[in-house]
């Protein structure tokens, strides 16, 4: 088993969780083609084991959200993140606004759709250029102190605006691109597993080229009667204690699948020929 990690020193979650970002429209615009089919994903997640729940207010926009409160409320055990800092203008479409007085309405319109007074892990979704880094999550500081979020988290940074963030609020976690075949964020992730925060890869499973027939992943998927998505979740979570992926999906046979790679165990041997694709 992939066992648990705790967040803040008091938000234990199991390390595998779910992405709802794909139970929207297509370019995560809109309500979900089948909305039971989302409702019972959600579910399934969570009877599963499944105990983090990620999704933003953009997602599209305020759908997922919504759709999660359907599913899970009043979530008994299970902690939700939720993003704000991007704005939706159609299908496919992200614009940072990291105004706070904007993440305080999205923050505020947040607690009402998920039916909570406080959010378990509230993340920064892009740093704003156009206001300072301090404002932004300062406000999320004050909203913390306000007891409306328990724990800060950002999303797609590097390590300077990492340790600056710090300096402004208590930063928990970070969510950056990340999976076996892109790992840019390597000098990220190294600093959170330094320093105990969790790194939530999005995208988790992304596998391109090197999941072809015949090669590596493929060959180490068949060892372990599995498919190579579930070889590249078990890579992440083998990676660093500190790695809580999140992988997302419609349908039911892959959240099966994808669940089931946290009782995969990869031999220091496979770790490192597949740590050497990339």
């Amino acid at each position: 088993m992939s066992g648990t990690f705790t967040l803040g020193g008091d938000l234990t979650v199991n390390r595998l969780g779910y992405g709802a970002m794909r139970l929207t429209g297509p370019g995560i615009w809109g309500d979900p083609a089948d909305r039971d089919n989302a409702i019972a994903v959600l579910r399934r997640a969570v009877e599963l084991g499944v105990d983090l729940v990620d999704t933003a207010d953009s997602y599209g926009p305020h759908v997922n959200e919504e759709l999660i409160r359907e599913a899970l409320h009043p979530y008994d055990g299970v902690a939700i993140a939720t993003k704000a800092g991007l704005v939706r203008t159609g299908p496919d479409e992200w614009h940072p606004l990291g105004k706070p007085v904007y993440l305080r309405q999205a923050l505020e319109t947040s607690l009402r759709r998920l039916g909570v007074e406080r959010i378990d892990l509230y993340q920064l979704h892009r740093i704003d250029p156009d206001y300072p880094l301090e404002d932004q999550v300062g406000e999320l500081r004050k909203l913390q102190e306000e007891g409306k979020i328990r724990h800060i988290g950002l999303s797609e940074v590097d390590v300077a605006q990492l340790k600056a963030a710090r300096e402004v609020a208590e930063i928990v976690s970070v969510q950056n691109l990340y999976n076996l075949a892109t790992r840019h964020h390597e000098a990220v992730l190294d600093y959170a597993t330094e320093e105990g925060l969790a790194f939530i890869p999005w995208y988790p499973v992304a596998a391109g080229d090197i999941a072809r027939p015949g090669g590596v992943l493929d060959t180490a998927a068949q060892d372990h009667s599995a498919t190579p998505a579930q070889l590249a979740l078990a890579w992440l979570l083998r990676r660093s204690p500190v790695v809580l992926p999140i992988p997302g999906t419609s349908s039911l046979a892959h959240l099966e699948e994808n669940v089931a790679a946290r009782d995969i165990t990869l031999t220091d041997e496979e770790f490192t020929k597949l740590s050497a694709l990339a």
